[in-house]
């Protein structure tokens, strides 16, 4: 490795002091930054499935989807939101099924009685008499370690100052950078150090310990998506392309939150640009294309159609008028025009997106 790349490597995270912005060290190597935040479980009574499945379920085992939206039938409450939503299956000798998920802003109550119907934003996946809030496996956070870590002149003074078995740091982020050394990901937490001790890496470095308080620990599912972007940002469009549908959303988070030290300039209006829609089977896979069309591989343009016409808005590489020819568009065409609002009623995805495309001064050409 030239020395540039060894500079690089030795400093792949960085853990910074949030409010006052010095570096409390650096590192080549961290774990215990993969898990799942805080989840919600329910038992819904009397599980009805939309269509029927080994053991009452309706396959709603394992991963359900991003979204997962509970509509009382009579309509009295607004319809509530459970992300990332998992099936565990019957609950032992009841008619009763046990989904675990992340609250959203407004997640479910603790308990609700009356009929309330379940849908992923795609298809109807059945519905119950009522669910309640059941406790959730507990699972310890695991620790974050910093292996190899060069301490800054602040941690090294409080570390030979600590009284006490643990010492807040207070709020810090771990900064992390690919290997080209482009800003790649930070994680913000919350730095209490639990341990430390000298380390085999190399003389003056330390293993430092942190109790497990990230404020969001990065999904498993992106692990091996990590992997794959710590060479880099892709070099070419679609690399998405093989993945399933869970794993293009960690895809899409990433390419959301990834810093960008180059905002974006709005380039000249009168743009033409190119959809590749071999790949566009999903929503996932409807905004990693559209994001690439405009601003190239990993790039992003919206979550949704409210992210995109903030987008398409300005100071995300658009700035209309423009043109853009749709590939293989009927892949979108067939997968997307039938899809389901928050309460339950259908619309036309495919359809609201050139909507918002013509909108914004898009002139779209689907071939």
């Amino acid at each position: 490795m030239d020395e540039d790349g060894a500079r690089r490597g030795r400093t792949r995270y960085t853990l910074t002091d949030q409010e006052l912005g010095h570096v409390w060290g650096a590192c080549v190597e961290a774990e215990g930054l993969f898990g799942q935040a805080g989840r919600e479980a329910y038992e819904l009574f009397g599980w009805v499935p939309e269509e029927p499945g080994e053991g009452g379920e309706g396959g709603v085992r394992g991963w359900i989807g991003r979204e997962v939206w509970f509509v009382p039938e009579d309509r009295a409450l607004d319809e509530w939101l459970l992300e990332d939503a998992e099936g565990l299956g019957p609950h032992p000798g009841t008619d009763g099924l046990l989904l675990t998920g992340l609250g959203d802003h407004l997640p479910p109550p603790e308990d609700h009685r009356g009929t309330v119907l379940l849908h992923d934003g795609r298809r109807r996946l059945g519905s119950c008499r009522g669910f309640t809030r059941a406790l959730p496996p507990w699972r310890p956070d695991p620790p974050i370690l910093l292996r190899g870590l060069a301490p800054g002149q602040e941690l090294r003074r409080a570390l030979e100052t600590a009284t006490r078995p643990t010492l807040d740091l207070g709020g810090a982020a771990l900064e992390v950078r690919d290997d080209r050394g482009e800003p790649f990901a930070e994680l913000p937490l919350w730095a209490t150090v639990s341990g430390w001790r000298p380390s085999v890496l190399g003389p003056d470095l330390i293993d430092l310990e942190l109790e497990g308080k990230l404020s969001a620990p990065v999904p498993e599912p992106a692990r091996p998506l990590w992997e794959q972007w710590l060479a880099g940002v892709p070099r070419t469009t679609g690399t998405w392309g093989g993945l399933d549908t869970r794993q293009r959303w960690a895809w899409l988070d990433h390419v959301l939150r990834r810093p960008r030290p180059h905002t974006d300039a709005d380039r000249p209006s009168g743009r033409a640009y190119e959809l590749d829609g071999r790949h566009v089977t999903d929503v996932p896979g409807l905004y990693l294309a559209l994001g690439e069309a405009v601003n190239g591989p990993g790039g992003y343009l919206g979550t949704d159609l409210h992210a995109l016409a903030d987008c398409l808005g300005g100071g995300f590489g658009h700035c209309g008028p423009a043109t853009l020819r749709w590939r293989d568009s009927a892949v979108a065409r067939e997968h997307l025009s039938r899809a389901l609002a928050p309460d339950g009623r259908p619309y036309d995805l495919f359809a609201c997106v050139l909507d918002v495309l013509a909108e914004f001064g898009v002139r779209v050409t689907l071939a």
